[in-house]
């Protein structure tokens, strides 16, 4: 018989939290519609295989260079912030520790990937190697590119990665222990945790485990979603599962 014991929904005052639990739930909406616009991006404009060919991207419609080099994931990386905090603050009771956890490792692996993007360099780097009026000139700024490629989906991007992994990994554990979300959106998190601890940057493998890892994701972000705009509705009154 199994001793595992779960705890009650937080009961105190949520009224406060309700603006957080909103604006959480809100961009996670926009973030999950994003996706599919992300993949008519990347099927319609493919990104180039070559420096020179994202710094000519650049010169033909800087939009597009910027897509190319995941604009539209560096705004799903910033709407993961209240998310997260969403989630902390609605799981916190009864298992703050593993809570803080799940938050700071989210949060430290969302700054991580803000270090890795090089969208806006790669612009910057693409109007000097334009303006660069020798060969040596423009070397240098291809030189610089290649290093901005090579960071791209380097060390850096791989602690994004598996951080976010564990990140969900933990609130799948919290949720299951608790009252606040339905075992629902925790499998959904488990699934997309452990399909995301194999990097997009692995190769053929990372790219089939990161397509497949959308789906639970996509399925778990609007559970939550949905689940925080209750919270919010709720105010006062006990956090019950639906």
């Amino acid at each position: 018989m199994s001793t595992q014991q779960t705890f009650t929904a937080p009961q105190p005052r949520t009224a406060h939290w309700s603006s957080l639990y909103r604006t959480a739930a809100i961009v996670t909406l926009i973030s999950v519609a994003l996706m599919p616009v992300q993949l008519v991006v990347y099927i319609v404009w493919p990104p180039p295989a070559t420096v020179v060919g994202f710094f000519q991207v650049f010169q033909q419609n800087a939009l597009r260079g910027l897509l190319n080099l995941d604009l539209l994931y560096i705004l799903n990386n910033i709407f993961l912030i209240p998310l997260y905090l969403g989630l902390y603050i609605a799981l916190r009771k009864g298992a703050e520790s593993l809570a803080t956890l799940a938050l700071a490792t989210g949060l430290v692996g969302v700054a991580a990937y803000f270090s890795t993007n090089p969208a806006f360099e790669m612009l910057s780097l693409s109007n000097g190697y334009f303006a660069a009026t020798t060969d040596a000139g423009r070397a240098l700024y291809l030189a610089a590119g290649e290093s901005m490629l090579a960071s791209y989906t380097g060390t850096a991007f791989n602690v994004y990665y598996i951080l976010n992994a564990v990140a969900l990994l933990l609130f799948a554990r919290v949720m299951f222990r608790s009252n606040v979300f339905s075992h629902t959106t925790a499998w959904a998190a488990l699934a997309a945790g452990v399909l995301m601890l194999v990097p997009s940057s692995a190769g053929a493998p990372g790219m089939i485990f990161a397509m497949a890892s959308l789906l639970p994701w996509a399925i778990f972000s609007v559970l939550v979603a949905l689940r925080l705009l209750r919270l919010a509705d709720i105010g006062d009154g006990p956090a019950t599962r639906e």
